[in-house]
């Protein structure tokens, strides 16, 4: 297939993400807040450039009839660095591998990290482990309870439960022996909500606890 240009993919990952949670096209207006343009002329060009692509089609006279011609299949998640479940470290920046659960999740919104630290030990998530995160909708909080991954201003991120009151958020481990973070809401940044939990095994990765779901496990 053609190759995209970056706006181009940009509308095309977000109308994937888009259509595969609503279960139906969204509006050109919706398309314009989520590309941040204040026109339809721009949105509708390229929608007309993945068209013709062939990376998406719609019936001509009738409104919410985009549909994904061919849905982009992972091949596996970045795990981005690593994740303190201890203290806060520097953020994670460079993907250091690709851990491939293409089978299991097929979303373009999701990451993974590496656990260091052993302050979650009670939710069962131990250093070594992998954490499969989604990142969050824009302007989207996570409900209270959520293991989140939260960048805090001047110190790194950490992967702990949210609590979120008034303007205060508590990052809660799960470890007696750690206290709990608590900082203003407009201090950190929600960088993803836990998927699941994977543990390496020997050479080889293997699921050591079943992958959970936010519904299941939140």
């Amino acid at each position: 297939m053609e190759p995209l240009t970056k706006p181009q993919r940009e509308l095309y990952e977000w109308l994937v993400e888009y259509i595969h949670n609503a279960q139906h096209a969204p509006s050109i207006r919706q398309m314009m807040r989520a590309m941040n343009l204040r026109s339809p002329a721009p949105v509708q060009s390229r929608l007309e450039r993945l068209r013709s692509k062939g990376y998406i089609d719609w019936t001509e006279g009738k409104a919410r009839t985009i549909r994904i011609l061919y849905p982009p299949q992972n091949q596996g998640l970045s795990i981005l660095g690593a994740i303190a479940a201890g203290g806060l470290v520097e953020p994670f920046t460079d993907m250091e591998e690709q851990l491939d659960l293409a089978f299991m999740f097929r979303q373009s919104n999701c990451f993974a990290l590496r656990v260091t630290g052993d302050s979650m030990i009670e939710d069962m998530i131990q250093e070594g482990d992998l954490v499969v995160m989604k990142k969050p909708l824009a302007d989207e909080l996570p409900k209270n309870g959520s293991i989140v991954a939260a960048r805090v201003d001047g110190y790194g991120t950490t992967l702990k439960r949210f609590y979120l009151d008034g303007e205060k958020v508590t990052l809660q481990p799960a470890n007696a022996k750690y206290p709990p973070i608590t900082v203003n809401l407009g201090n950190i940044q929600i960088q993803g909500v836990l998927v699941g939990v994977w543990r390496d095994c020997n050479s080889g990765l293997q699921v050591k606890m079943q992958a959970r779901t936010e519904a299941a496990m939140l």
